[in-house]
């Protein structure tokens, strides 16, 4: 009998009614309930009251306030720290210039503006017609030269020379340029105004001329004279006599319209005065006074030693002075224009308005005149205009070039012309001078090179400026838009005006 016989199985069950037998047998199979599947959840958007009910709860009103309270108190942080930082930061305090201080002079003889053939007195009306153009050249003041004679006598000071028209007409153009917003000096220099040829600074001996000069000086306040010019060699340049103008000056004197003495340095160191207030300006020269043209190493030492001068307590005035090359005065209007005080350009025909239109005037059919010469003279004249325009202008708008610090830069260059041919006897080339102009963050690079030979500048020759800058001017007025320090390449006799700003920065 097989050993599972009557066993059911496994996995088998007995059916009813069926037992112990194999063939009455029968196996079922065992049943596991499968499992039901979860019911799936639908989201469905939440109701309006719903809503309400939820957000109105006490949790989440605190959650509310907590974040509104957070972002205003944040809000009132930042606020606070930036006035902190722009009250504390360091800012230069702008300073109220006067108006001589803020003026470019002008300095010409009226008989400059006339033809060989043509009398004196017109040249007192060419230069009537040519205030609205000197006017918007940026010219602020005019210094008249050569309206007296030199031995005039002191009870003769509101006669003018007879070369240069008659009284009526000076006083139309001072007249006609006090509209236009232009001042008017009177240039006294060497004009003997005491009635004595003592040195100056002999204040001791008295003076029976200076009522006569007195009432001369209240003669041309009275027509509109914004002050007068003597040298540091008249006898004029005295304290004593300098106290008595000062006295006269204050009838005419108003908070806009301020009288001055200018004072033209002609000696290496100028006689001081115990009381400096009474010079407003000193005029000195860049170039040392001499008949005989400068070389360009002489030229590069005197511009140095300007540079490298003291700051004095009186305002100053630059101008040429000496006589240079023709290739260095475009050089040196740029220097007298950046330099610290009020520029006086003395007359440039470049600038003349009638020159300028006779220039475009076509020659005559019968004329040999090469048309070539017209065009380059054109071109210089234009060139000239522009620059002075330029430089003018952003003198005007800049404070830094206005009344921001001065600071020297001595620094190497590097020459692209042979040295190795040279002699080791012959001079070496003139350096690059520069010097920088700064008010606030705002920075200005004056470059020079008076040499023959171009310079390009040392990667390191100043590694605390900003590498990168945007010309303002150049003698040629060739150079526009940005320009990297680093690749800087200056031309002979030229000079450079850049705004310096930090990469990747434009201001």
């Amino acid at each position: 009998m097989p050993l599972n016989a009557g066993d059911t199985g496994y996995g088998s069950v007995a059916g009813p009614g069926l037992v112990g037998s194999v063939g009455d047998s029968e196996s079922a199979p065992l049943l596991i309930p499968e499992e039901e599947p979860e019911p799936v959840q639908k989201w469905q958007p939440m109701s309006k009251e719903e809503l309400e009910a939820v957000a109105g709860g006490p949790g989440w009103r605190k959650v509310r306030c907590y974040l509104v309270v957070l972002f205003w108190l944040a809000w009132v942080a930042m606020l606070a720290t930036s006035i902190a930082i722009i009250v504390m930061s360091p800012r230069p305090v702008p300073t109220q210039l006067r108006w001589w201080q803020r003026s470019l002079f002008y300095q010409l003889q009226p008989d400059l503006l006339t033809d060989e053939q043509a009398e004196g007195s017109e040249g007192i009306n060419a230069l009537c017609e040519q205030i609205p153009y000197l006017r918007s050249l940026g010219i602020g003041a005019l210094i008249l030269e050569g309206l007296f004679d030199k031995g005039a006598s002191p009870l003769n000071v509101t006669v003018a020379g007879v070369r240069l028209g008659t009284l009526p007409q000076i006083e139309h153009l001072i007249t006609e340029s006090n509209k236009a917003g232009l001042k008017v000096v009177l240039d006294f220099c060497e004009v003997d105004l005491v009635g004595t040829q003592d040195v100056a600074g002999n204040a001791d001996k008295p003076s029976n001329m200076s009522a006569p000069v007195h009432q001369g000086l209240r003669f041309w306040l009275q027509q509109g004279v914004a002050g007068f010019t003597i040298c540091d060699t008249d006898a004029a340049y005295s304290e004593k006599t300098l106290l008595e103008w000062r006295a006269v000056f204050t009838e005419f004197n108003t908070q806009e319209e301020e009288r001055i003495v200018v004072v033209k340095q002609t000696r290496d160191v100028l006689p001081p005065l115990n009381n400096a207030t009474l010079v407003d300006v000193v005029m000195r020269s860049i170039l040392p006074r001499s008949n005989l043209l400068m070389s360009t190493n002489d030229v590069a030492d005197a511009i140095e030693k300007d540079l490298q001068r003291k700051e004095e307590d009186t305002w100053p005035s630059w101008t040429v002075g000496g006589k240079a090359s023709p290739d260095l005065k475009k050089l040196l209007l740029v220097l007298m224009m950046t330099l610290p005080g009020s520029p006086a350009v003395q007359y440039d025909e470049d600038l003349d308005q009638r020159q300028n239109v006779s220039v475009r005037v076509v020659s005559p059919p019968g004329e040999n005149t090469p048309s070539d010469s017209h065009t380059d003279k054109e071109k210089k004249k234009r060139i000239a205009v522009a620059l002075f325009s330029s430089l003018s202008h952003s003198r005007a708008r800049e404070e830094a070039l206005l009344y921001g610090s001065f600071t020297f830069l001595p620094f190497n260059s590097t020459t692209n012309a042979s040295s190795s041919n040279s002699s080791s006897t012959s001079p070496s080339p003139p350096p690059i001078l520069a010097f920088q102009r700064s008010w606030g963050c705002v920075h200005f690079l004056v470059l020079l090179n008076v040499g023959s030979e171009p310079h390009a500048l040392d990667p390191a020759w100043a590694p605390r400026l900003p590498k990168a800058g945007v010309f303002i001017a150049s003698t040629e007025m060739d150079r526009l838009g940005p320009t990297a320090l680093d690749s800087l390449e200056l031309q002979p006799h030229e000079a450079i005006v850049i705004k310096l700003f930090e990469s990747g920065s434009y201001s």
